[in-house]
């Protein structure tokens, strides 16, 4: 029928060719969303830094290959409870992050997925994580992963990121975790070269996130996210940035008293550039590109560094 000068979509005229019902096509591409939507609250991005992180040190711990078979069942209770607590994240922080415009278009605050199904889906990730690290890998990397998730969902997200300008100086814990897990997946223990690994991503998560909220400071200051930017100014934020990034070199440096001169000159190799882009970011007085420098730097950085330190322990052997 014909309703104020429309088509119905039960109107009989309508061609066969041009039917609003679904067709194998739009099924098709529907679901590839709906996959992609799921996977994006994994958060694919964060999801490699830590995989990366977790693999490099059971090649430092082994001094070469771990094996196939501890590698696969680590890094696959990494990906399962890596994902699991960015999806209870996503659930959370939906509120906020539908006004923040880097983040409106995700998954749950776009309508895309439902809240109660993204925390479903983070809860049972989180779930078949610890149970492929219990039974292929060992209690103890298990006990690390499911601690590690838990502090990002319990102490960071539910609690610290909107409590405390410190959010991501205790939060960054969280994500220091991976080095230990893979530590624990080869030797069933930690050692001091694990709590090192650990010590140098810990340092490092300030100075890296500091530099993006620099950046997007405005959209934290609309949702009331106390980030340092937005609490203590610009200025105090980037010393905050030199400052850790003096003690990450540090202790990038100490690993060397374990792996060796060649160690040493990985941590001075990558860590002085990284002085450099944070001295530059301190000096800069209009503008973010030193901010935005430095930030992407960081990332290549903790790439390099963990790369660079497990060639060292293998070559080394």
């Amino acid at each position: 029928m014909i309703d104020g000068g429309q088509i119905g979509v039960t109107d009989p005229i309508l061609p066969e060719s041009i039917s609003v019902r679904s067709t194998p096509v739009a099924r098709a591409s529907s679901l590839r969303g709906t996959l992609a939507d799921y996977l994006s609250l994994t958060k694919p991005g964060v999801m490699s830094l830590l995989l990366v992180t977790e693999f490099l040190a059971m090649v430092v711990a082994a001094r070469g290959w771990p094996g196939w078979e501890v590698s696969l069942a680590a890094l696959g209770g990494g990906v399962l409870a890596s994902g699991g607590a960015s999806a209870i994240n996503c659930w959370f922080d939906r509120d906020i992050d539908a006004v923040m415009g880097r983040t409106r278009n995700r998954p749950v605050p776009a309508g895309r997925i439902a809240p109660g199904r993204a925390i479903g889906f983070g809860l049972i990730l989180s779930a078949a994580g610890f149970a492929v690290f219990i039974w292929y890998v060992n209690p103890l990397a298990a006990g690390l992963s499911l601690a590690g998730g838990a502090f990002y969902v319990f102490v960071y997200t539910f609690w610290l990121k909107r409590a405390t300008k410190e959010n991501i100086v205790i939060g960054g814990a969280a994500g220091a975790v991976p080095p230990l897990v893979g530590w624990a997946a080869v030797t069933h223990g930690i050692g001091p070269v694990g709590l090192a690994l650990f010590a140098v991503i810990f340092l490092w998560t300030p100075p890296h996130f500091w530099a993006l909220s620099l950046i997007i400071r405005r959209d934290y200051q609309a949702v009331a996210v106390p980030m340092r930017p937005v609490v203590v100014g610009l200025r105090r934020t980037k010393t905050g940035i030199l400052g850790y990034g003096v003690l990450m070199l540090a202790a990038t440096c100490g690993l060397g008293l374990w792996l060796g001169w060649a160690e040493l000159g990985v941590a001075l190799g990558l860590g002085i550039p990284f002085l450099w882009l944070s001295l530059l970011v301190l000096r800069e007085t209009e503008g973010m590109r030193w901010a935005r420098r430095l930030f992407q730097f960081s990332i290549v950085y903790l790439f390099a560094f963990f790369l660079g330190t497990a060639l060292v322990a293998a070559l080394a052997h």
